[in-house]
């Protein structure tokens, strides 16, 4: 493939400047293939090695960053972004990890999201065979008492690459909330038995506190299932466990001092009891989102209101600040954080789904609680 001149360049230090810290040559070498393609792996070792000490700084043995006060530099000029305000949320069609690295640091107090974290699934591809219902990485389980069920992505097909790329990904995605968010910010992830390992070793990696996670007590239709073409010759087999629960992942950007400390000046450090007598629980129960719901938003990853709004409310601890969904979807946790009259903002990149939350945010918003 031919590049143009400046594309390896321009590949490399975007990747850096977006990153906000340092990477690997083997971490940058991929994100310039994810962008560009196919490269000759010594051009990218080459640029670093040859600009060490104009654009970048070796920060140790086969590492390097973005050289200080190149970041103004190198910034493009700010895209247009298309946003939609309801109350007091606002949704903006971008991708997560420009606008993150345009914002101002310490901004945030929370974060809650239920992000693309098989990567795959929310692909174009993935996407248009999604919207055709043909399948591809989302299996389309059968109608059951006269019912058709949710797509569901499946995880179990990912390969070795699909998970270093998640780990990648999760790992840049938390190295640019630590700039953003503020000491004590509370991080909450939705994701799912197989891989929420790999989602907290990756966010950890990327300088948040590792806090546990929140149970979601939910019915799905994942697992269960007898081996294909075989259901027949072991009927009493089940290859995997049926899912009964979907894990949360709670992260926490490290404290500035004391939680009472913290609490006073950045009103962040902990999570809203329920009551003076009940600490906010680590497992909830849960149903589907309703029909209603579902109807106002059909996202193929919608959360129940009901869910959403117990974790909304707990991860302010003082009901101060402003929540951050960096992949907003159908705009779900948005509309909880207005239910509560809460500060919240959301990302999505995808036009269609940026539409779709854009109606249905002020409709989930008034489901009764």
């Amino acid at each position: 493939m031919s590049l143009a001149p400046g594309q390896v360049r321009d590949a490399i230090v975007g990747y850096l400047e977006a990153l906000g810290a340092d990477a690997s040559i083997a971490e940058i070498y991929e994100a310039v293939v994810r962008q560009l393609g196919e490269v000759p792996s010594s051009s990218v070792r080459s640029y670093l090695n040859l600009n060490a000490s104009e654009i970048f700084e070796r920060t140790d043995i086969g590492r390097y960053r973005l050289r200080a006060g190149l970041h103004e530099l190198y910034l493009k000029e700010p895209p247009q972004y298309l946003d939609f305000e309801c109350a007091l949320s606002t949704l903006v069609q971008a991708d997560c990890f420009e606008w993150l690295a345009r914002q101002e640091a310490s901004s945030i107090q929370a974060v809650v999201t239920d992000p693309p974290y098989g990567l795959v699934e929310y692909s174009p591809k993935e996407q248009a065979k999604l919207r055709k219902r043909s399948g591809g990485v989302w299996r389309i389980p059968p109608s059951f008492d006269g019912h058709k069920r949710s797509p569901l992505p499946r995880f179990t097909v990912l390969t070795e690459q699909d998970r270093r790329e998640l780990h990648s990904f999760f790992k840049r995605l938390a190295v640019q909330l630590v700039r953003v968010l503020v000491p004590g910010a509370n991080v909450v992830v939705a994701s799912n038995p197989l891989l929420c390992h790999v989602v907290s070793s990756a966010m950890t990696e990327g300088g948040l506190e590792l806090r546990g996670s929140i149970v979601r007590l939910i019915m799905t239709m994942r697992g269960g299932d007898r081996p294909k073409n075989a259901h027949k010759e072991f009927p009493g087999v089940s290859v995997m466990p049926r899912s009964m629960w979907e894990p949360w992942v709670v992260l926490r950007k490290p404290l500035e001092g004391r939680v009472q400390d913290n609490l006073r000046k950045w009103k962040t450090g902990g999570f809203r009891r329920l009551s003076a007598t009940q600490p906010f629980p680590d497992v909830i129960k849960s149903q589907r989102a309703t029909s209603l719901e579902r109807k106002m938003a059909p996202h193929p990853s919608l959360k129940p209101q009901a869910f959403l709004r117990q974790i909304i409310r707990g991860v302010l601890p003082l009901g101060q600040g402003t929540i951050l969904d960096p992949f907003a979807g159908s705009g779900s946790s948005l509309a909880a954080a207005n239910a509560l009259s809460y500060k919240s903002i959301g990302l999505e990149q995808d036009k269609q789904y940026f539409e779709m939350a854009s109606n249905a945010i002020p409709k989930l918003s008034s489901v009764a609680g």
